[in-house]
């Protein structure tokens, strides 16, 4: 048997651990997406009612025992229609004492005038003296006093017994009631809610930090959730000036603008806002690579078969109509169409081969 020389097996062994260290990287498998450049982004939906601009509470201005109802809730009731009714009766008696306390005023004032003409005749005379026709006089002008207290007193008992009756100050319709019949309430008790259903707003809570580009007079698309193809115009008019302390929202009053039949008053409905913005793209917070001050992506070469490192421009979550935590949004270094690497980027090289799989976003 022949022996191999030393140096030729070290010749050999060299070659091998040069052959190893020239064999490629494994190809790495990755899941991708496709870019796409949005040049236009939906504030909303935020979802809220229908409510109507002006509402009344109506109660009676006397108190006493509720003897009648004559609407319900829904109804729609024209001005001046009777809404209930408190018992009269008692009205009725202080209305009777007051036109008798009339008729007593008159006939005393007509008996004072009476004197008072008697007094002066005589004292023209020289019969009485002046203390006496100034006693007279008196007595007259007290007489028309109480005259007129009374016939005050008529219209006050007179005014108070068509208060018993609640009739409404608008055309309208019935919210809610907060009396029932037999119920006695006082003056100013709030006994029913009418609503006027010509001005109807859209009502809805949108976060305190999504208010930043919102202003009265902005122009929202508001749709019905029970039939979306049925949508109106709705105009900012109000805007809360405090967030909600427990939901951190605030409170945004928007007036339909000629709103269809079908936008009756406690529909429920979504708002949304279509604006246009500087061109956006959007990528799983997965995707980013960030170290140090850079922050980048991978970017799939066009034959699919490597990948490059790229830096990108986030945008701050504060110029976003949307914040999600899963999701980023950039405003420069890619291209519609690129494809980019949306997991492992930790774990990629720059010119790694990769493999796009199946299941690819």
């Amino acid at each position: 048997m022949k022996h191999v020389p030393a140096l030729a097996v070290l010749v050999l062994l060299a070659a091998c651990q040069e052959k190893k260290a020239e064999a490629p990287p494994p190809v790495r498998p990755v899941l991708t997406t496709k870019v796409e450049i949005r040049t236009a982004e939906t504030f909303g939906p935020f979802a809220g009612t229908v409510e109507p601009r002006y509402q009344t509470q109506a109660g009676f201005r006397v108190p006493g025992r509720m003897v009648a109802r004559d609407v319900y809730v829904g109804d729609l009731v024209p001005k001046g229609a009777r809404l209930a009714a408190l018992d009269p009766t008692v009205l009725q008696f202080a209305v009777t004492r007051a036109r008798a306390d009339v008729t007593d005023a008159e006939a005393q004032l007509a008996n004072a005038n009476a004197v008072e003409g008697r007094q002066r005749t005589l004292f023209d005379g020289g019969n009485v003296t002046q203390a006496a026709l100034d006693a007279a006089v008196a007595t007259r002008d007290t007489a028309a006093a109480r005259l007129a207290q009374a016939k005050a007193a008529l219209q006050k008992a007179t005014d108070e017994l068509g208060y018993a009756t609640l009739k409404a100050d608008v055309d309208g319709v019935v919210t809610a009631w907060s009396a029932e019949v037999g119920q006695v309430v006082s003056a100013g008790q709030v006994v029913v809610t009418l609503a006027r259903p010509d001005i109807r707003e859209a009502v809805v809570d949108i976060p305190d930090g999504l208010m930043a580009g919102i202003k009265a007079g902005t122009e929202f698309t508001v749709t019905l959730q029970a039939a979306p193809t049925i949508t109106a115009k709705g105009r900012v008019r109000e805007i809360g000036p405090l967030a909600d302390p427990a939901t951190r929202t605030r409170r945004v009053r928007m007036t339909l603008t000629a709103p269809p039949e079908a936008f009756r008053l406690g529909t429920t409905i979504t708002v949304a806002l279509a604006r246009a913005t500087p061109p956006r793209i959007t990528l799983p917070a997965t995707a980013l690579l960030r170290e140090e001050s850079r922050t980048s992506v991978w970017v799939v070469a066009p034959d699919g078969k490597s990948v490059a490192r790229r830096e990108v421009a986030v945008v701050p979550v504060s110029d976003t109509a949307h914040h999600d935590d899963d999701a980023v949004t950039l405003s420069d270094g890619l291209k519609a169409g690129e494809t980019v690497v949306v997991a492992g980027v930790h774990s990629l090289k720059d010119g790694q081969a990769v493999r796009l799989t199946a299941s690819g976003l």
